[in-house]
């Protein structure tokens, strides 16, 4: 068979649902992740659109409603909690800011591995540190396991991608900045939430939100602020901790409170918000997916279905080009690109709108979402929530597995 065996770099969502999809075909995907097990954590993710219907074809739909959060909506609040603005999840037939099926990031991504783990090979508290492409395959190796030969290599391990610095260039240079940081993390603290997403803004772009978690005695919890470029080390969280607490203590709401918590969450992760935009997904025999090729940042809340229909797709292409990774490559290129280029568009105010610096302009967006079921502004959440689906999916289930398995 050709170009059967796969390396996939990546754990997360991506990387498992391009695993199973190459499996069923019959290819032969090795996942390297770079965590020592499914990374636990993370906020909710929504499930919706064309991405929905990627795990409805994978059998997994009904496991992923038994872990889904119960939310009723997003709420903005001020300083001392009170309602200004609401949008209930069944707004926009399930498809407004606050999806009607959201799961955690975690319980997705365990999903996932538990469908592919009895016959994928999966290479926990690893990475690539080296690619060497030649006429017959990619060389590739880890930093932990000895170095193997794979027909291709596709990475599928986020906006820091490791195969996409490594093929395709350096960070800095395919990497858009949005000038806004971020961070999540699992909160256990007494905060009447309702069953509402929560999210309160202060002046000078800092955003603080908890939503509902799927646990008895959680909550998830986030801090977001805008800043120019900053010097931080990825892995010092302490130091990320301090400039945290630095910006948002004393500053309204629940924000003390959940500083506090902060500081106790052993699943903190903190983040620049940035986009992905290539010319390519492929080079040679490596190519990209999720937020990799085509991160659109949560801020669209999209990021999932970019990730799930593009490993449907790439993995659909391989199948249909019997292994010709040129003709796939192409052809999936042609399907995905204008599905991601779409689903990249900003929200309305992108992050100004989501993280506003003035008074005058938080109360601006309190109105803005209060207003947003009337005309015009409702066509303009109705093109939003409509960018979920807007891509074409083969039915791949109905070709052949390639032989050789």
């Amino acid at each position: 068979m050709k170009n059967a065996d796969i390396l996939v770099s990546g754990g997360g969502i991506a990387g498992p649902a391009l695993a199973y999809w190459l499996r069923k075909s019959g290819f032969r995907p090795v996942v390297v992740e770079r965590a020592p097990a499914p990374r636990p954590g993370g906020q909710s993710v929504d499930l919706r659109g064309a991405g929905r219907t990627v795990i409805e074809r994978m059998g997994l739909l009904d496991q992923v409603r038994e872990l889904a959060v119960d939310q009723r909506g997003i709420a903005l609040v001020d300083r001392h909690g009170k309602h200004i603005a609401r949008m209930p999840t069944e707004l926009f037939g399930g498809e407004g800011i606050v999806s009607d099926l959201e799961v955690l990031r975690d319980d997705l991504a365990t999903v996932l591995y538990r469908a592919t783990a009895a016959d994928v090979e999966y290479l926990f508290d690893d990475t690539v540190t080296a690619l060497h492409e030649d006429a017959d395959g990619v060389h590739v190796t880890f930093e932990n396991a000895p170095p193997r030969r794979f027909d291709l290599v596709v990475g599928a391990d986020g906006l820091h991608s490791t195969v996409r610095r490594l093929a395709f260039g350096p960070e800095s240079e395919l990497v858009s900045p949005l000038g806004c940081y971020t961070a999540w993390f699992t909160a256990r603290t007494e905060l009447d939430l309702d069953g509402w997403f929560l999210m309160y803004n202060a002046p000078g772009g800092l955003v603080a939100s908890a939503r509902p978690g799927r646990r008895p005695g959680e909550l998830k919890a986030g801090f977001s602020f805008r800043s120019g470029p900053l010097s931080h080390d990825r892995r010092d969280r302490a130091a990320q901790q301090r400039l945290l607490t630095e910006r948002f203590a004393g500053r309204g709401w629940e924000t003390d409170r959940l500083l506090a918590a902060m500081a106790g969450a052993d699943d903190f992760f903190f983040e620049s918000l940035g986009q992905v935009r290539l010319d390519a997904y492929s080079r040679g025999r490596i190519a990209l997916i999720g937020d990799a090729a085509c991160c659109p940042t949560p801020l669209t809340g999209l990021g999932t279905s970019l990730a799930l229909v593009g490993a449907y797709l790439l993995a659909g292409e391989l199948a249909s080009a019997h292994g010709d990774f040129t003709t796939a490559f192409a052809r999936f290129q042609d399907r995905m690109k204008p599905y991601a280029a779409k689903a990249q568009d900003l929200p309305p105010g992108g992050v100004a709108g989501y993280a506003p610096n003035s008074r005058a302009m938080i109360a601006l967006r309190a109105t803005s979402m209060r207003w947003m079921t009337r005309r015009p502004f409702r066509s303009l959440m109705e093109a939003q929530a409509a960018k979920a689906g807007d891509v074409e999916l083969p039915d791949y289930r109905n070709v052949p597995a390639v032989q050789g398995r």
